[in-house]
């Protein structure tokens, strides 16, 4: 416990920076790839510790990397943050935090600048990376795919939720957009010369609700038509439609894909609609979990008084980008409970009167706490990376 005080001490003198970190992105939300105010904020703070950093990183312009390497031999932690906000969520619609990213800046950087101020105890290297748009791109999917995680050997990332998890279920993610294209007619006097590209759309979506039946209980396929026709008597020679596709694993999800498609291809072949698909969005994976991470970090929970930790694997989850990084570094991302007197879920409007809050404060703290605390211990027991 004395490792402990002695950390608590030192992030006393930092606390109040933590917290301006979490209030200053709660209060200028941005879109993701549009979060320019965010990144520089966040950038500038990361050199004042002393930090180097490269920025824009990775061809987003809104992405950041900051080091503080002691020597390359040794082991490096690094620790992600998000910042980009959801639209729709302000007061007149304007985008806000409604999950919590400005939450996840806060306690990323105040890890890698609290550990940046324990070198006497903590053995190894820093990095702190800005990963934009978790909620529309995923700038962490490019960022696995130009080998940025290669030379890093643990990553660590907390999320504000609605229970303290270690084993937070998150399901593979692909986006697909649709596209028929048909032919025009007037569609009262010559309907036999038109081809509905809108017919096409609807029986893509009776195909997949068919197939809901037959894929596992963990599949979940929601879309919307993005375009439906200009007017009623004229037989749309145009319709297109997007869709999230998800499962448990990346290896199910590619054969679901292709049983996606085959519906696209069927409603083709039924209308006569000439068929394009894309996918809009990088792809997500599932989060791959290590268990001594979770073991670790459930200890180090503990000790700052984060207590009712689940090691359960819930059954409803959305996707992230993290998954991604899981798959090619060792990951330890945790749902932290937000404990607010309401029972808030992100993406919920109510959850932004407490994610500026005392609430969100005290379980950023803690969050800084067991994240340095495991990363203490793991680069002083070198066997366990």
């Amino acid at each position: 416990m004395e490792l402990l005080e002695n950390i608590k001490n030192v992030l006393e003198k930092y606390t109040d920076e933590f917290i301006q970190i979490n209030d200053f992105i709660f209060n200028n939300p941005e879109l993701g790839e549009e979060e320019f105010i965010s990144s520089q904020y966040l950038v500038n703070v990361l050199k004042k510790h002393g930090f180097e950093v490269e920025y824009p990183f990775c061809s987003m312009e809104t992405a950041f990397k900051a080091t503080i390497i002691k020597d390359e031999s040794l082991p490096t932690i690094c620790f992600l943050a998000e910042y980009d906000a959801l639209p729709g969520y302000g007061a007149n619609g304007e985008p806000a935090h409604a999950c919590g990213h400005n939450w996840i800046a806060a306690t990323s950087l105040g890890s890698g600048i609290l550990l940046s101020k324990l070198q006497n105890i903590y053995n190894g290297n820093i990095v702190v990376i800005g990963t934009p748009a978790e909620e529309t791109l995923g700038g962490k999917c490019k960022m696995v795919e130009e080998g940025v995680f290669n030379d890093i050997n643990i990553v660590f990332q907390c999320h504000i939720g609605e229970k303290t998890n270690l084993n937070q279920k998150t399901l593979a993610m692909d986006s697909i957009e649709f596209e028929f294209y048909g032919r025009a007619a007037h569609a009262a006097c010559f309907p036999e010369d038109g081809i509905n590209a809108l017919d096409a759309v609807n029986l893509l979506f009776a195909g997949i609700n068919c197939l809901r039946q037959h894929v596992t209980s963990d599949v979940r396929i929601h879309g919307i038509i993005t375009n439906g026709g200009s007017a009623p008597n004229i037989t749309p020679d145009y319709a297109a439609c997007r869709f999230y596709i998800r499962a448990g694993s990346r290896e199910y999800l590619n054969k679901l894909y292709k049983k996606v498609i085959d519906c696209a291809k069927g409603a083709e072949l039924m209308t006569g609609a000439r068929l394009r698909f894309k996918n809009f969005e990088n792809s997500f994976d599932n989060v791959r979990y290590v268990k001594s991470l979770q073991s670790i970090m459930e200890k180090n929970l503990k000790k700052v008084g984060i207590e009712n930790i689940s090691s359960d694997e819930e059954s409803s989850a959305g996707s992230s980008d993290i998954g991604n990084v899981s798959q090619v570094c060792p990951t330890m991302y945790t749902e932290i409970a937000l404990e607010a007197p309401e029972n808030v879920k992100v993406h919920e409007k109510e959850i932004l009167k407490y994610l500026s809050s005392e609430y969100a404060h005290d379980k950023m703290n803690k969050s800084i706490l067991a994240m340095v605390l495991s990363a203490v211990e793991l680069s002083q027991n070198s066997n366990k990376f």
